[in-house]
């Protein structure tokens, strides 16, 4: 199964239909409507849980960062509530932070945690600002030594 990310581009999809559907749906009507409508809100806490309401804090926030480099790798970095910034993912679904390996990973009871939704939820209503780093950065940035 594969997916349009926010660039229009073809990715593996990597999040289940309903919650790939309802990130498209919200993208689509937020940007015919510049909102997010009370039955989407519904939807994405019906999908997401607890996670969602932290998420959308997130973004209001203006949160997530986009890096990229030249050679056209991306990592989001998310800033929590604590101040602490979490690389995040979106091409492996992955978040260093204790509760996605906690309660994704290991107890299997959620789909991702309010920083990838952050992320997601940026990306569709355009929330995200943008950050380029050299490719040597991103090479220390994957590799954690930076």
């Amino acid at each position: 199964m594969t997916s349009v990310n926010s660039t229009g581009g073809k990715m593996p999809a990597i999040l289940p239909a309903a919650a790939e559907q309802l990130l498209q749906n919200i993208r689509k009507t937020y940007q015919e409507t510049s909102q997010i409508p009370d039955d989407l809100l519904t939807a994405l806490n019906c999908v997401f849980g607890p996670c969602a309401i932290r998420a959308l804090d997130l973004v209001d926030q203006r949160s997530v960062t986009c890096l990229s480099s030249p050679s056209g790798r991306k990592a989001f970095q998310v800033k929590g509530d604590s101040g602490r910034l979490y690389t995040c993912f979106t091409s492996c679904h992955y978040c260093p932070c204790p509760t996605f390996a906690y309660t994704v990973l290991r107890r299997d009871e959620g789909l991702l945690c309010k920083h990838i939704l952050a992320v997601y939820l940026c990306e569709a209503v355009g929330a995200t600002s943008t950050q380029s780093v050299s490719d040597e950065q991103m090479t220390a940035l994957l590799s954690g030594t930076l």
